[in-house]
């Protein structure tokens, strides 16, 4: 299914080639009608919308979506499994299916990436995309939801896969989930890392701390990669060596 791979390619990190191929991924989109009209004008709205802008800007609006917290994590089993033992196992058996299919792995990819998910499918036959894609859907709808909630164009992906997969059972606690909760934990805890880190470093007046007494330290002091900036690593923007 080339909508789907469409998908996929709008749903990774930016990069110079995506950017340059926007028209051709909007053809495919209007050429294979799998979509109704309306996610398929939505679509079609994000790539006019990523078209219109800097890919620099394109770059950091998704950094501060999708790699800062853990609320729009683009690996499945982070909002099946968070941070339990039986996220491995799922890897494990993810990546054995994917096998077992004919589709290996590269090494710096994890199975349950979304973008490389939906890359899958696209090979795959209606059965398969049907049944896998109906499995991860309570997932899908959820970042549909809270990117809904924060009036981001990139929802239109999240909406097209719900559209192609069939909504579940579980839409409307998603939708309430996403409308109710507070911010991102994940995000409010690495602010006060960076805070904690700069009172520490700049303003720690003990002596027997190894601090001193001026405050107006000089430039590049902070001990900036000893700071969890990003959550987790973009697996597909390191394959496309862009970070």
């Amino acid at each position: 299914m080339k909508t789907l791979h469409a998908i996929a390619h709008l749903m990774a990190y930016p990069t110079g080639p995506m950017h340059e191929a926007l028209p051709e991924l909007a053809e495919v989109i209007r050429s294979e009608s799998r979509l109704g009209e309306a996610p398929r004008d939505a679509l079609l709205a994000l790539i006019d919308d990523l078209a219109a802008r800097p890919l620099v800007e394109i770059q950091e609006n998704y950094v501060s979506l999708f790699d800062r917290g853990r609320h729009l994590s683009l690996h499945l089993f982070e909002h099946v499994h968070g941070e339990s033992r039986d996220r491995g196992q799922a890897m494990v058996d993810l990546m054995e299916h994917y096998r077992l299919h004919g589709y290996e792995l590269d090494a710096k990819e994890l199975p349950d990436y979304i973008p490389l998910f939906l890359e899958y499918l696209s090979t795959q036959d209606e059965t398969e995309i049907t049944d896998m894609l109906g499995d991860a859907m309570p997932v899908m709808v959820l970042l549909g939801a809270r990117l809904e909630e924060k009036e981001s164009p990139y929802a239109a992906l999240f909406h097209a896969l719900e559209a192609i997969g069939g909504s579940c059972e579980q839409a409307r606690d998603m939708r309430d989930l996403a409308a109710n909760e507070g911010p991102d934990e994940s995000i409010t805890k690495m602010d006060e890392i960076w805070e904690e880190e700069q009172v520490t470093f700049l303003g720690n007046n003990d002596p027997a701390g190894g601090g001193c007494g001026n405050t107006s330290p000089g430039p590049a002091t902070t001990p900036t990669d000893e700071i969890p900036v990003r959550w987790v690593d973009n697996p597909g923007a390191q394959a496309a060596g862009q970070r």
